[in-house]
């Protein structure tokens, strides 16, 4: 049986993916901060269909350190992290503080890096292994008024191709999955900018990224088809894929999105592929099975 770890599980996407996990028969660690606390109300229903739910906040060393190990321990092992957990930001990014730019990059790129150096000394020694690491499209392309969770995504996906190639010798793959914009409670967990004295030098356009944001949720609500279950069904599928046969990127959406940032991808392969030849690198490309 597949043993999975995820972070966030607590969050819009992480209790999809946990429960789709749980149908799909696969052992689950679902990791989360304050599950006995103020996250009891996510955590119960996880317990109750199956999954071990272990307390991790991303942000601290040990905890980090503790929750992974005691998730490991429980799992008897590990074969899929999935690093979900992360926050995302809309207003004028000149209103971000330094102070919130630091907690951004905190969790949604030190986070993962905490995560990662806390399993990956389990899956090189078994030669195997799979991490999922949840970007967006926003990691691949800017859209005004995104600017410091985009920073952040874009981090996160030069990040997942460097340990991409670092561990392919040993048996471990690095994959990303580029969600598109869904109806979810993220949404509503948007972290706006803290200084409005700064952004009162804007005028009117101050203004921009809270009647941009009405437009874009009455866009998704009115398409059925971007279904945040598609990400689950993404990551699900990634998992299920055998070693070596994963594309290296997936992008989620139904909006118009895709297509352009399929292109965006398969150019980025094509020329990192030409890159690694011309330094006699490209066996790195080639995941070890």
């Amino acid at each position: 049986m597949t043993r999975v770890l995820i972070t966030g599980a607590n969050g819009a996407f992480g209790a999809l993916v946990a429960r789709a996990a749980l149908k799909a028969g696969l052992k689950l660690a679902a990791s989360m901060r304050d599950p006995d606390g103020r996250n009891a109300s996510a955590a119960t229903p996880l317990r109750a269909l199956g999954a071990i739910v272990v307390d991790i906040d991303l942000t601290d060393d040990d905890s980090v350190a503790r929750g992974t190990d005691a998730a490991i321990a429980a799992l008897g092992g590990l074969d899929v992290l999935v690093n979900i957990a992360g926050v995302g930001t809309h207003g004028l990014s000149e209103g971000y503080t330094p102070a919130q730019f630091t907690r951004l990059f905190d969790l949604n790129v030190v986070g993962v890096q905490r995560m990662m150096r806390a399993v990956l000394p389990t899956m090189r020694a078994q030669q195997a292994g799979l991490v999922i690491n949840v970007s967006s499209l926003l990691g691949r392309l800017s859209l005004p008024f995104y600017g410091p969770y985009s920073a952040t995504k874009f981090a996160l996906e030069s990040l997942s191709d460097t340990y991409r190639v670092e561990l392919s010798q040993f048996g471990v793959d690095v994959v990303l999955v580029e969600p598109g914009g869904f109806k979810t409670s993220w949404i509503e967990a948007l972290i706006k900018p803290e200084d409005g004295h700064r952004l009162s030098d804007y005028g009117a356009f101050a203004d921009a990224p809270s009647q941009t944001l009405i437009q874009v949720e009455a866009m998704l609500e009115s398409k059925p088809e971007q279904d945040p279950n598609k990400v689950s069904d993404a990551i699900l599928a990634l998992i299920d894929a055998p070693a070596g046969a994963r594309r290296q990127r997936t992008v989620v959406d139904f909006v118009g999105m895709a297509e352009p940032v399929g292109m965006m991808n398969d150019l980025l392969a094509q020329a990192t592929v030409g890159v690694y030849q011309a330094f006699g690198s490209d066996g790195l490309l080639t995941l070890k099975t």
